[in-house]
C-alpha cells in the first residue's frame, strides 16, 4: 500500500489545494475498487471454475500451484514497477498502461484451456495488475498531506469491500461463460484507469537517474534495515499470510467444508457472503481511518482489527454451518477493513524516504504478494494432511494473532 514517513511528504502532498484533494478520494476509491473487483472476481470465482472443470480431482493442489506462481510475478513486478515510475516523475502513465493492458492479459486468460495455459495467462494477468497497483497507491504519498492520510486510506480503503462486492456479483453472474465474464473485467480496470489518469492532475517530478542492478536491490533492502518499516512489514506479512491461505479457498470451503441451505450453489453463496463482508468493511474502514486520525492512535487500531480477525477466523473452525459462515462474513469484514485502513495510514507514516515512496511502497507490498505465493501451497498441504479445513482456519487465526503483536515494537507511530 500506499508509505510516507512523517514530515517527509512531497511537494505535491504539501501544497495541494484542500479542493484538489476532495476530487481525488473519490477516483483513488474507483481506482481501487476497480482492482480489487478483477482480483477478486477472477481469483476468487472464475479461476476456481474453471480449474475445477479442468481438474475436478486435483483442484485444490493445481489452484495452489496457480495461485502461488502467478505471485511470484506479483512480487517481482510490484516494486520494480514502482522503482520505475519513481525514475520517470510519473504515475498516471504507469496506472494508464497497466489499466488497459489488463484487457488483453484476461481475454488470453479467459482462452486457455489447460492447467499450464491458466498459469502462463494469470502470471500475466498479475503481472500487468501489478503494474497498475504499484503506480496508483504511490498516489496517497505523493499527493495527500500527512493530516488528511486517515482519510485517504480510508477511501483506498473502501476499494476493497466495494470492489469485492462487484467482483463476485459479476463472477456468479458469469460463472457458465468464463470468457466473457473475464473480458468484463479487464474493461473495468481499463475503464477505471481511463478516468482517474483523464481527471487527475499530476505535476511532473524530477526524474531519477539510471541505478546498477546491484545497486537497486541494495536499495531495496535498505529499506527493510530501518526498524519501523521492517516491523510494519513483518505484520502486514502475518497478517495477509493468514487472510489469503483462507480466502483463496473460500469458493471450495463452500463446497466442501460449509452445510449450505438446500438448493444453495456455492457461487451463490459467495455472491452472498461478499455484500455482507463489504458493509461490514465499509462500517470499519470509514470509522477506522477517521478515529485513528482523530486520537492519533494507529497502532492500537491495527493490533485490535487484527486480534478480532482471529476470532472471525475461528468461528468457521468451531462450525460448519452456513449461519457460522456468515457470522465469520460479518465480523472477517469488520476486522479487515479496519485493520487495511488503519495499517495503510500507519505504513505511509514509517516509510524511510518520501523520494522513493513507490519503491519502497512495492517493498512494503512484497508483505501482500510474497505471502500469496506461501499461502496456497501452506494452503493446500493443510488441507490435504488434515483432511479437511478446520485445521485452516485455526492455522490462519494464529497468524492473525502473531500479526497483531508485530506492530507493537514499531516506536515512531502511536
Amino acid at each position: 500500500m500506499a508509505l510516507s514517513s512523517p514530515g517527509t511528504g512531497t511537494a505535491a502532498a504539501t501544497t495541494e489545494a484542500p479542493a484538489n484533494r476532495r476530487g481525488l478520494l473519490p477516483l483513488l476509491l474507483v481506482g481501487n475498487g476497480a482492482m480489487y473487483a478483477l482480483y477478486i472476481g477472477v481469483a476468487g470465482v472464475l479461476l476456481a471454475l474453471q480449474v475445477e472443470d479442468i481438474d475436478a480431482a486435483n483442484k485444490v493442489a493445481n489452484f495452489g500451484l496457480i495461485a502461488g506462481v502467478s505471485a511470484i510475478f506479483a512480487t517481482v513486478f510490484n516494486p520494480v514497477a514502482g522503482a520505475l515510475s519513481d525514475r520517470s516523475g510519473r504515475r498516471n502513465p504507469w496506472i494508464l498502461g497497466g489499466g488497459l493492458a489488463a484487457i488483453p492479459a484476461m481475454f488470453l486468460l479467459g482462452a486457455a484451456d489447460t492447467i499450464l495455459l491458466i498459469t502462463i495467462a494469470w502470471c500475466l494477468g498479475q503481472a500487468v495488475m501489478n503494474i497498475y497497483q504499484a503506480a496508483i497507491t504511490s498516489v496517497v504519498p505523493d499527493r495527500v498531506p500527512m493530516s488528511a492520510r486517515g482519510k485517504a486510506s480510508a477511501a483506498v480503503g473502501l476499494g476493497l469491500p466495494l470492489g469485492s462486492t462487484v467482483g463476485a456479483l459479476i463472477g456468479a453472474a458469469f460463472s457458465d461463460d468464463y470468457r466473457t465474464g473475464y473480458l468484463v473485467f479487464g474493461a473495468i480496470v481499463a475503464a477505471a484507469a481511463v478516468l482517474f489518469t483523464t481527471c487527475t492532475r499530476e505535476e511532473r517530478r524530477p526524474a531519477k537517474p539510471s541505478m546498477p542492478v546491484k545497486a537497486q536491490l541494495a536499495a531495496f533492502a535498505s529499506a527493510l534495515a530501518d526498524h519501523d518499516f521492517r516491523w510494519a512489514f513483518i505484520g502486514r506479512a502475518l497478517l495477509v499470510l493468514g487472510y489469503f491461505a483462507v480466502s483463496g479457498y473460500q469458493l471450495y470451503i463452500l463446497q466442501d467444508h460449509t452445510v449450505l441451505p438446500e438448493g444453495m450453489k456455492p457461487e451463490a453463496a459467495v455472491a452472498i457472503m461478499m455484500p455482507l463482508t463489504s458493509v461490514a468493511m465499509v462500517v470499519s474502514t470509514v470509522l477506522g481511518g477517521w478515529l485513528s486520525d482523530k486520537y492519533d492512535r494507529r497502532k492500537l487500531f491495527v493490533g485490535a482489527s487484527a486480534l478480532l480477525s482471529a476470532v472471525a477466523l475461528v468461528i468457521p473452525a468451531l462450525s460448519t454451518s452456513w449461519t457460522a459462515m456468515l457470522a465469520f462474513a460479518v465480523i472477517n469484514g469488520l476486522a479487515f477493513g479496519c485493520y487495511m485502513a488503519v495499517d495503510t495510514a500507519l505504513v505511509t507514516m514509517v516509510l524511510p524516504k518520501a523520494e522513493d515512496a513507490a519503491r519502497d511502497m512495492g517493498v512494503l507490498n512484497i508483505a501482500n504478494a510474497g505471502p500469496q505465493i506461501i499461502a496456497p501451497f501452506i494452503a493446500s498441504v493443510i488441507v490435504s494432511v488434515s483432511g479437511g479445513y478446520t485445521a485452516l482456519f485455526i492455522a490462519a487465526a494464529a497468524l492473525a494473532v502473531a500479526g497483531a503483536l508485530a506492530v507493537k515494537p514499531i516506536r515512531s507511530v502511536r
